[in-house]
């Protein structure tokens, strides 16, 4: 017993070479599958080794990515996380990581399921950290060690899989419309992020960038929206946390409707969208190089 403690505690300590990276937004319908979904796949294009992880029990970046969560022993990150969990060993089913690693041609995925929408109720009664599960599944099995990059696409919430998300999570990017119900939402957002930080057991994550999606600036409203929300997220966290935005263009909605990233057309129509998300992609490897350093 005293072997597999510290060999497990060793792969814990280990600094990995891969970074964890979460889109996440308490409010819904703010593209942040879409968000993910692309951006792995423009680090991809890059050279980089992806494997997204959907921790939405809607498992849509699953259905993005070509899984059939309905296909019988279709076996998700849900069962994995409770895998992990001695303590709810009555549990536990017979789920092995490299068996729920789906392979694509650009990026791997774990997919979701319904049944995570469970989570916060299957872990409620453990004494291990609950806060800490995901973080020490991922170290456990060396993702971030395979990995140049793990992509997480969280549920539009703040309970407690998001608050595994952000303590396994190195660095934040946060999509939002340009409205007051996603201004308040990342005043929420912001006081959970500022409350894992008070518990002083992990270093909270960065925020990288803040993408304004599905914007139309022919509405005034709007553009008076994204120049407040900007203005205030740049008094926050500095100059430049915030991207071009995203406009609500039919082509990422097409793209998408058909389960493909936007580098997977050749059409012109297309060109500036991958323009953007290069330019999300760069500021992620950019980031990652300042933190090596």
């Amino acid at each position: 017993m005293g072997i597999f403690k510290s060999a497990r505690k060793s792969v814990e300590n280990e600094a990995p070479k891969g970074r964890v990276l979460a889109f996440l937004n308490q409010k819904g319908g703010v593209g942040k599958t879409t968000m993910a979904f692309n951006t792995a796949h423009a680090l991809s294009e890059k050279g980089y080794k992806v494997l997204c992880l959907d921790l939405d029990p809607q498992a849509n970046l699953s259905l993005l990515c070509g899984l059939d969560t309905d296909e019988e022993g279709y076996q998700s990150i849900h069962q994995l996380l409770i895998n992990s969990v001695r303590e709810l060993k009555a549990l536990h089913v017979p789920a092995l990581v490299q068996n729920c690693i789906h392979h694509g041609n650009k990026v791997d995925v774990i997919g979701s399921c319904q049944a995570l929408s469970g989570f916060d109720l299957s872990v409620a009664g453990i004494n291990t950290p609950r806060q800490l599960i995901l973080k020490k599944f991922i170290a456990i099995n060396s993702l971030a060690d395979t990995y140049d990059y793990i992509i997480i696409d969280g549920p539009p919430t703040l309970g407690l899989l998001v608050v595994n998300i952000m303590c396994a999570a190195d660095g934040l990017l946060v999509p939002f419309r340009p409205d007051e119900f996603s201004r308040k939402g990342l005043g929420h957002f912001y006081n959970v992020l500022e409350d894992i930080d008070d518990m002083g057991i992990i270093k909270a994550p960065q925020v990288i960038a803040h993408i304004p999606n599905l914007v139309d600036l022919r509405r005034k409203i709007e553009s008076d929206d994204l120049a407040r929300i900007k203005e205030e997220i740049e008094i926050e966290f500095g100059p430049g946390r915030v991207t071009e935005p995203f406009l609500n263009r039919a082509p990422l909605v097409r793209s998408s409707a058909q389960r493909k990233s936007v580098y997977e057309f050749n059409s012109k129509e297309f060109h500036s969208l991958k323009e953007q998300f290069n330019d999300v992609a760069n500021r992620i490897t950019d980031w990652h190089r300042s933190e090596v350093q």
